[in-house]
């Protein structure tokens, strides 16, 4: 049972034709489908290749079924990734529309993903729109057998810190739990929330074995703590639990009862009894179907574009030459990004001005610990805008290196030019290339040594020099391979996803409502993140309209160069409602009050609670009532036209409603005898404050308007970066000063008895949790109440990836004067009179124009005599980006 067979599931071809043949027809044919005018030179002949090692392996099958998944999911209209991993070097690949990318100009090698000297099976995952990856599962197992596919089974094991916990409840009970806090506690903190392992603590030869002193200490010098931790190491490692694989499937040729256990889950699935290395081994094969949101992102960005301006927007057909994109990226302006949207690799990008798809691919390879450690990206970036010259290796390899290392300017960047370098200077086949490769990255002394020798030895017997290269140059090359080879990044993985990257800058910079609609609906369920997002939207002069029952879809959508919100993000209001509502506006016309809404809607819609909720999220403004009316009506108008909604969906209606009327007389009749005909709205509103309140209740944020209007550079002045901008690049330790609402507050008693709080600080785009313990908050306490503004100054905590702040002091902030009729204190600017221009003068008022809001502008003019002049004509909203800007304008300074 635990021999490995070939149990590849078998791809039903024609009939004449065996799968190597048929995989070789949709190779040509795919040929021609990617290349309509004319296949160029040395294509066919690199697929002959890549064909000839795919058929030699025995592996056309698993690329028949992997395009056939592919194909599947174009047709039905699932966004599929463009490739991803090494499979992304294959012209096969590329030709039968498994991946996206033309490996030729990109330099990508197929040899990378799979050659003659390679004995693992290929592996292509792909990444499918992630709202419907479970329709892909669903596709494989109706075509290739419910008995044949199965997801895969994962099992959870006992990590460091529960060992010691559960060892410590077996000894001691209750009290076990504060001896093992204490252990805990000793622990070296976790690198990539991963802990050392319990082995390690005691292993001298550990690489973490330095950092454990303290714990073992710790159990050296106290009984109970050694009773717990040799326990716990006996625990380490056993497995717990069993769950199911984020993304591998097994496909089988046979029953899979017949090879393997199954297990059926309490939710009726079916999934592998092995884990998948060991299904693997025997033979079955194992595929990745991934869901990656910022495929969904795109999709759902397509669809916003052909709805608000009719365009249809090709990706396969997508060149890489957009000015727009590459001007984005340079400004570093890529919140929202995929992979490029972290704060340090903006700043990188605006390093790097990025002018073509190359530098995509280089930026995205060397944004990793590896490349940074050795400062292989600042390099890249200084030698790509001639801030630092290129230097040659060794002047014996300058030439015929250039090729290989001319696109990285002279650095090693990717695993491929480990490849390529070996092959040129040292005579390796590329399937000997990519052992040596294999065997660098793992630097295994014994093997490097034997590797060393082969090496050496091809390069002095190299034709490309007369006698060979120098011993010199040989050892320089290979000093400077063994270190960058440990963290050469995949280019073919690295071009795959920087195409991911390139298709969202150009959505973004060409298309940038409709992308950002995508971006808010794609993060809906997640506060933080939505409110970073729509920041950027304000940012980048984007209004987000509250929703509205004549205007929004389901989800967030452009419209024209605004943002609305969409009806499935109002609180109680489900996708059935919101299909209901549009269906009914597209059938029977728009809504035009109140009333004609509840007239015309589903009995579905006509729910007090969903009515009420729309309601309190502006989604009636547009109907001319107050939103405080409509609440003090909403209930009898819901209970006066249910009933009559219960007849409609029973196939009732009124037989004397307009029995011998004609149409004409039935229509003007309808009003009066209206069940709503009675309603009467008033004119009164909510206060501001309530109105937003419920505003926030309804959409999780404030959207029409918000409570710290005006107040904007008050704030700043106390705290110099909005809480968005904290949490768009969040600092790992340390302390941070922000200021805004108190927006809610929940008061605890810790063990001693001692009152603490933990509230929710909030500005103008996002909010973040306080944490005041019982020391700071017997000093806070007074000025801790809900909607005041503060400013907080605390230490950075973080815990399960959520940044807190641990208050350690606090100032209320007087707003008084803002919103409440008092005029907002206006921008000073002040200007050296020596400096102002016409040039200056020019470049202030385009500024000012383009920051348009409501505070006045004041201009001190500077020099021998001091001059202030009120600009009326130019009020701006005060921003960081706007102080930013005035601050590059010569003799210009905000006195903030």
């Amino acid at each position: 049972v635990y021999t490995h067979k070939d149990r590849m599931p078998v791809f039903d071809v024609p009939e004449g034709h065996t799968d190597a043949s048929w995989l070789r027809h949709q190779v040509a044919e795919g040929l021609k489908w990617r290349f309509p005018e004319g296949v160029p030179d040395g294509y066919e002949e690199r697929c002959d290749y890549e064909l000839g090692v795919i058929e030699g392996k025995g592996f056309p099958s698993y690329f028949l079924i992997t395009a056939d998944l592919i194909q599947h999911a174009r047709e039905v209209g699932i966004l599929v990734g463009p490739g991803r991993g090494s499979a992304a070097g294959a012209l096969v690949a590329y030709a039968l529309g498994i991946t996206n990318l033309d490996p030729i100009p990109q330099k990508l090698l197929f040899e990378r993903f799979l050659n003659p000297e390679r004995m693992s099976m290929p592996d292509i995952d792909i990444d499918f729109d992630d709202r419907r990856r479970g329709e892909m599962i669903r596709y494989a197992t109706d075509k290739y057998g419910a008995d044949r596919v199965a997801q895969v089974i994962t099992f959870g094991t006992i990590k460091t810190k529960a060992a010691i916990k559960d060892s410590a409840r077996v000894h001691y009970g209750q009290p076990g739990y504060s001896i093992a806090d204490r252990i805990s506690k000793a622990l070296p903190p976790p690198i990539m929330a991963k802990d050392i392992p319990l082995s390690g603590i005691v292993d001298s030869k550990h690489e973490r074995y330095a950092e454990a002193a303290e714990v073992r200490t710790l159990v050296e010098t106290d009984e109970e703590c050694k009773t717990i931790f040799d326990t716990a190491r006996g625990l380490e490692g056993l497995i717990r639990n069993a769950g199911v694989h984020a993304c591998a499937v097994i496909m089988s040729s046979e029953p899979l009862t017949d090879a393997i256990p199954v297990w059926q889950r309490d939710d009726g699935s079916i999934i592998t009894g092995w884990d998948y290395p060991s299904c693997e081994a025997i033979g079955l094969l194992k595929m990745d179907f991934l869901g990656l949101r910022n495929l969904t992102v795109i999709g759902d960005a397509l669809e916003n574009i052909k709805a608000n301006r009719g365009e249809e927007i090709d990706l396969d057909r997508l060149g890489f030459d957009d000015p727009e994109s590459y001007k984005l990226l340079g400004r570093g302006d890529t919140l929202g990004v995929f992979q490029l949207d972290g704060g340090a690799m903006r700043d990188l990008l605006r390093r790097m001005l990025p002018t073509g798809f190359e530098d995509i691919i280089a930026v995205l390879a060397l944004y990793r610990p590896g490349p940074m450690g050795m400062n292989a990206h600042n390099d890249y970036a200084d030698r790509k805008n001639n801030r630092q010259q290129i230097k040659p290796i060794h002047p014996q390899l300058e030439e015929p290196l250039r090729e290989i290392l001319s696109e990285t300017y002279g650095l090693i960047v990717y695993q491929e030019q480990i490849m390529q370098i070996a092959q040129k200077v040292a005579g390796y086949t590329m399937g000997r290339a990519d052992t040596l490769r294999r065997a660098m990255g793992k630097k295994k002394k014994e093997v490097l040594e034997k590797e060393y020798e082969g090496f050496e030895e091809g390069m002095k017997s190299s034709p490309l020099v007369e006698g060979g290269f120098s011993p010199e140059a040989v050892k320089a090359l290979w000093d400077t391979i063994l270190p960058f080879a440990g963290y050469a990044f995949n280019k073919s993985h690295a071009a795959a996803y920087g195409l991911i990257a390139y298709w969202t800058a150009y959505l973004k910079s060409n298309y940038t409502a409709e992308y950002m609609a995508a971006l808010l609906t794609s993060v809906g369920d997640n506060k933080d993140k939505s409110a970073i997002y729509l920041s950027e939207c304000r940012r980048l002069g984007i209004k987000v309209l509250p929703p509205d029952v004549n205007e929004s879809a389901l989800r967030f959508a452009a419209v024209g160069g605004d943002i609305r919100f969409g009806l499935g993000a109002v609180r109680n209001v489900g996708a059935n409602v919101v299909e209901s509502i549009i269906k009914t506006r597209e059938e029977k016309g728009k809504y035009s009050s109140f009333t004609e809404f509840l007239d015309k809607s589903e009995l579905v819609a006509c729910n007090k609670r969903v009515i009420e909720s729309l309601i309190k999220a502006g989604a009636f403004d547009s109907m001319g009532h107050t939103r405080l009316s409509m609440i003090q009506v909403h209930e009898d108008a819901v209970e006066a036209v249910v009933p009559l909604k219960r007849q409609e969906a029973m196939g009732q209606f009124d037989l004397f409603g307009s029995f011998g009327a004609d149409d004409g007389d039935a229509a003007e009749a309808a009003p009066s005898s209206s069940p709503l005909a009675h309603l009467k709205f008033g004119e009164e509103e909510y206060p501001r404050k309530q109105l937003l309140a419920y505003e926030r209740e309804m959409l999780g944020l404030y959207v029409s308007a918000h409570p710290l209007d005006g107040a904007e550079r008050i704030l700043r002045k106390h705290a110099p970066k909005p809480i968005a901008a904290l949490l768009a690049d969040p600092p790992k330790e340390g302390e941070v000063v922000i200021s805004g609402l108190l927006t809610s507050l929940e008061r605890r008693v810790n063990k001693k008895g001692e009152p603490w709080a933990i509230c929710t600080v909030e500005d103008m785009d996002a909010a973040l949790e306080v944490l005041f313990f019982a020391k700071a908050y017997s000093m806070f306490a007074a000025d801790l109440v809900e909607d005041n503004a503060v400013l907080v100054k605390g230490r950075v905590n973080w815990r399960e990836d959520k940044m807190s702040v641990f208050g350690g002091g606090l100032v209320p902030l007087d707003l008084s004067e803002i919103g409440n009729g008092g005029e907002e204190p206006p921008l000073v600017l002040l200007a050296a009179a020596e400096k102002v221009d016409q040039a200056v003068v020019s470049e202030l008022k385009s500024t000012l124009l383009a920051h348009k809001g409501d505070t006045p502008v004041h201009l001190k003019l500077v020099g021998k005599n001091q001059t202030v002049f009120a600009l009326y004509d130019y009020p701006v909203k005060v921003s960081s980006m706007l102080i930013g800007e005035l601050k590059g304008i010569p003799g210009i300074t905000a006195n903030t």
